[in-house]
């Protein structure tokens, strides 16, 4: 620092060398005002120094890191670690809030949507910030939870000095109240823990856009800061705290009600000279601030009372000394002569005005009278010295004077004056010895008085063993209060998961109500598939047998046609072939469509089969949301058998406790009959004990109403519990009917199965018998081709013979002429005539060949006519059996949809009980938390959080582990404190 200024002299606390651990910093910083704010004082730590120069590691450091982690993780574990050391008796609540001051904004860490917050100021005119949120705790590991929270909500900023650059000015404050449940003393103290942002220049930090607005507002609130500074070392009458927030916050903390300490961070580097000269200027103006500290104390009412009562009683014992003294000075100012054992000593002053150590007032105390008018001698200056005649204090200084008027007195004069003496001996003798019987009257009263005081120092012995036993009482009944409010927790916690599983429920209820429509309509549509099945079965039953009986017809016609030919056999056959191709192209297309529908019933099958097995899916999810239902039931029934059982302990308790009370009233009975110096002795015992036993019988009525109000809760309770049991066993039932339906529908649905399978495997039948057909169909067209080809040969063979005939006519008649004319040639007409029979010959041979060939075709037709009857008489059969099972099929199909449905209406029943009880449920649980929170707003009188108290002589959960500090260079300034002990 030599270089920087030449003989410059910067005074400090403490220096510490760059080197120096955390633990170290923190011995020397931070200690020190644990113990103070504990003790009931404010105090205040926090970082200056320009940018980079290590303040946020000085304060934080490595959270979690034993070695590396600051003042403030370490001060935590410092206070926590104190409280555990502490007086029993002491009990805390610690509360903690976390904000920071960003572009001159107040802005809560722990609660983002504050981000402009006010400072106002109490009663006693101390300033504070409204809004903020405070958070209890009752352990290190929570205030840590809390200092994470507001760190990921805190501005930081990338410069070219710093990565992680503080762009606002944090306040972690952290407020301790302490009650000493004892006296009833009530302190409390406020820890100001700053990280300030550090000082900066723009030409060495880059700051461009809005980290040049923030550098701009950390300047300005820090020159503020060093305005306050130099007007409290100036001692100005005016100080601008208001000029910035930051120094409105720590107004109490400059110059006010607390012990600050001050932490300037400096930059060992050439290249920061200037920022590190002007910084230690700073704290160099800073030292010379003094604070006035005082032990905030909260005096309660009652506190008041006393203080009020104790001062009243003082001026009356006041009052009292001055009519005391006022007596005396008048008797000496009227003349007479007051006897020093009548004086008002000093002594019998501090004896009227000395406090008594307990309520029972002291016996004044009786010392040797002779020794007391020993030592105390007359007033100076006091009127009436003269001596009284038979005093023996009197006599040595008289006698000459006595000597003297006797010489002048006559002899029976002083023979009456000596018979006087003689009197006043006896009489002197008389007081000695009622001053010694009434000396030992007093001694026999201090041994009484003795006893007595034993006797009250037994009994307020067992007052402090009863009064412990009542607070260990009534720290169970809290307990039991606080066991029974996580009970009330749980209990909505369960309440939550029912009404989730209740709306599962709902939902699956539904989705199988509306699967079960569904299952409805595709049976409604698979029964009127079946009526179209049947119908179109009907048809093609009708048309078969229609076809069948053409068959016949026209193989009847052709047996006919072809063993009597006719000419109008050829166009009647033309008719009956084109029926019969009109029939056979209708029977394609139904045997078609009938396959079409077919196959579209197999998917409706699947589908309905996939709905099934859905629906089994859900009803098996039901039952194991059922069964996990009844398992919590049966933990929470647990939970109010154990409460229960705690009650009845908590009952026995106070039963003993009430016996003993009684016990005691009996001994205070026993003991107020000692007599009446007694009872006044022990007149503040009794009135201390009324008061107990006042309070005490208040407590027990009131915790007998409470433990009658959670007797009835529990009965309740269990009531409902097992209502909801029965109503889980009539659920489990109707599930188990339900499981034994969908067992029998499973069932039922894969006979269905079977049947739509040998459905199946007749159409398959009948699709061979249509191949069959069609294959008889085109030979049938053969046939009738065949049959027309025949029929044309036979009508050309037929014309052939007619026109053969009619030649043969001609030629016949030809012959006959011929015959006639030429008689005288027998030759020629018999070889005419051989020729002609040879013709013939070959006709009939020719006519007789056709005729077979027709005749064989015909077998074959009637061949192929028997089969398709024995085809049909085959379908006409299965179609029968058929038609007598489907109304077998279609009943048992209604009688499981009305089945479903009466499962259905029963569910939505039960569903319903179930909501109604759900809401007399509710309604119950919302009656008991309301209860439940009006008696906890009730004892919090009107507290809005929730303190968690800490109770001190505990040890720490975890021990605290040194740090160490690898930074720049710190240094420590502790402002002087006026008036601080």
């Amino acid at each position: 620092m030599l270089g920087y200024d030449q003989g410059k002299n910067f005074t400090y606390d403490h220096v510490f060398q760059p080197k120096a651990t955390q633990v170290e910093v923190y011995e020397v910083v931070a200690k020190p005002i644990v113990a103070d704010v504990l003790n009931g004082y404010n105090g205040t730590i926090f970082a200056y120094g320009q940018t980079s120069s290590g303040k946020t590691f000085t304060m934080e450091g490595i959270l979690g890191d034993p070695v590396f982690q600051g003042v403030i993780p370490r001060i935590i574990h410092d206070i926590f670690n104190h409280i555990y050391q502490m007086d029993e008796n002491l009990e805390f609540h610690i509360k903690v809030s976390y904000f920071e001051i960003y572009m001159d904004k107040i802005r809560d860490l722990l609660d983002v949507s504050k981000t402009n917050l006010s400072v106002h100021e109490d009663k006693d005119r101390v300033p504070y910030v409204k809004g903020a949120t405070e958070r209890f705790v009752s352990s290190p590991e929570e205030v840590f939870d809390v200092i994470d929270e507001g760190k990921v909500n805190r501005h930081v900023a990338v410069t070219n000095m710093n990565e992680h650059s503080s762009r606002s000015h944090s306040v972690f404050m952290i407020t301790v109240r302490q009650e000493n449940l004892e006296t009833q003393k009530k302190l409390h103290g406020k820890l100001y823990l700053v990280d300030l942002a550090g000082s900066e220049k723009v030409a060495k930090t880059g700051a461009e856009g809005t980290v040049l607005d923030e550098a701009k507002n950390i300047n300005r609130s820090l020159s503020a800061l060093g305005n306050v500074i130099n007007a409290l070392v100036e001692g100005s009458s005016h100080v601008p705290y208001r000029d910035s927030k930051l120094t409105r916050i720590l107004q109490e903390s400059l110059g006010g009600n607390a012990r600050t300490t001050m932490v300037i961070c400096c930059s060992p580097a050439a290249y920061n000279d200037s920022e590190t000269k002007s910084t230690l200027m700073f704290g160099m103006r800073a030292k010379t601030i003094k604070n006035m500290v005082m032990v905030n104390e909260e005096l309660t009412a009652d506190e008041w009372r006393r203080r009020y009562e104790r001062e009243r009683d003082r001026v009356k014992k006041l009052r009292v000394v001055v009519s005391k003294l006022e007596a005396e000075l008048k008797r000496w100012r009227e003349g007479e002569t007051v006897s020093p054992a009548e004086w008002f000593t000093e002594n019998q002053y501090m004896s009227a005005l000395e406090e008594p150590r307990d309520t029972i007032p002291a016996a004044p105390a009786a010392g040797p009278i002779p020794a007391v008018l020993d030592s105390v001698g007359t007033p100076t200056g006091a009127p009436g010295t003269a001596a009284v005649p038979g005093r023996p204090g009197a006599a040595p200084q008289s006698l000459p004077e006595a000597q003297r008027v006797v010489a002048g007195v006559p002899d029976e004069q002083v023979q009456v004056l000596y018979n006087q003496l003689d009197d006043k001996d006896e009489e002197i003798n008389k007081q000695a010895q009622t001053i010694a019987r009434l000396r030992q009257q007093v001694e026999e009263q201090d041994e009484v008085i003795r006893s007595i005081r034993q006797d009250r120092e037994a009994q307020l012995a067992e007052i402090t063993s009863i009064q412990a036993e009542y607070q260990s009482s009534k720290e169970e009944v809290k307990e039991v209060l606080q066991a029974l409010e996580e009970l009330a927790m749980n209990y909505d916690q369960k309440t939550q998961e029912i009404e989730s599983k209740t709306k599962e429920l709902e939902e699956a209820q539904e989705a199988l109500s509306k699967q079960t429509r569904v299952m409805n309509s595709k049976d409604g549509e698979l029964n009127q598939l079946k009526d179209t099945f049947t119908n179109q079965k009907k048809k093609y039953t009708e048309m078969m047998s229609n076809l069948l009986k053409d068959l016949v017809d026209v193989g009847e016609c052709m047996s006919d046609q072809l063993t009597k030919p006719s000419f109008g056999t050829a166009e009647r056959l033309d008719e009956e072939f084109t029926v019969m191709r009109l029939y056979i192209s209708k029977m394609k297309t139904e045997a078609k469509s009938l396959q079409s529908r077919v196959r579209q019933l197999e998917e409706e099958r699947v589908q309905h089969v996939q709905l099934m097995r859905k629906s089994e899916d859900e009803s098996k999810d039901l039952r194991t949301r059922l069964h996990g239902l009844e398992v919590k039931i049966g933990s929470l029934t647990d939970k109010v058998d154990d409460t229960e059982s705690r009650k009845r302990q908590l009952q026995e308790t106070v039963d003993s406790l009430n016996a003993e009370v009684a016990k005691l009233r009996a001994n205070e009975q026993l003991l107020a009959g000692t007599g009446e110096q007694n009872q006044q002795i022990l007149a503040g015992q009794s009135s201390i004990r009324a008061k107990l036993d006042e309070e005490f019988k208040r407590q027990s009525e009131l915790y007998a109403v409470q433990v009658k109000e959670l007797r009835d809760e529990l009965d309740g309770k269990q009531k409902k519990l097992e209502e909801l049991k029965d109503e889980v066993n009539s659920l489990k039932f109707q599930g188990e009917k339900s499981d034994e339906e969908l067992a029998r529908l499973r069932k039922e649905c894969e006979e269905k199965t079977s049947r739509l399978e040998s459905m199946e495997k007749a159409a398959e039948k009948r699709e061979q018998a249509k191949q069959d057909l069609r294959g008889l169909e085109e030979t049938v067209v053969k046939e009738l081709q065949t049959l027309h080809n025949l029929r044309r040969l036979f009508v050309q063979d037929l014309n052939n013979r007619i026109k053969k005939s009619a030649s043969r006519m001609n030629a016949s008649a030809a012959n006959n002429q011929l015959t006639t004319a030429n008689a005288n040639s027998p030759a020629q007409p018999g070889s005419q005539t051989n020729e002609t029979l040879a013709v013939d010959l070959e006709d009939d041979d020719t006519a007789h060949g056709g005729s077979l060939a027709q005749r064989e075709k015909i077998v074959f037709l009637e061949y192929n006519l028997d089969k398709l009857t024995k085809v049909h008489k085959q379908l006409v059969h299965d179609n029968a059996e058929l038609q007598c099972e489907l109304p077998k099929l279609e009943k048992r199909l209604k009688i499981t949809v009305e089945r479903v449905r009466s499962l259905e209406a029963s569910l939505k029943e039960a569903k319903e009980g179930a909501m109604r009880d759900r809401k007399r449920y509710q309604v119950e649980v919302d009656r008991i938390k309301e209860a439940v929170l009006q008696r906890n707003l009730a004892g919090r009188r009107g507290q809005p959080h929730i303190a968690k108290p800490i109770r001190a002589g505990h040890a720490p959960t975890s021990p605290q582990t040194p740090a160490n500090y690898r930074s720049s260079q710190p240094s420590v300034i502790r402002p002087s404190i006026a008036g601080a002990p």
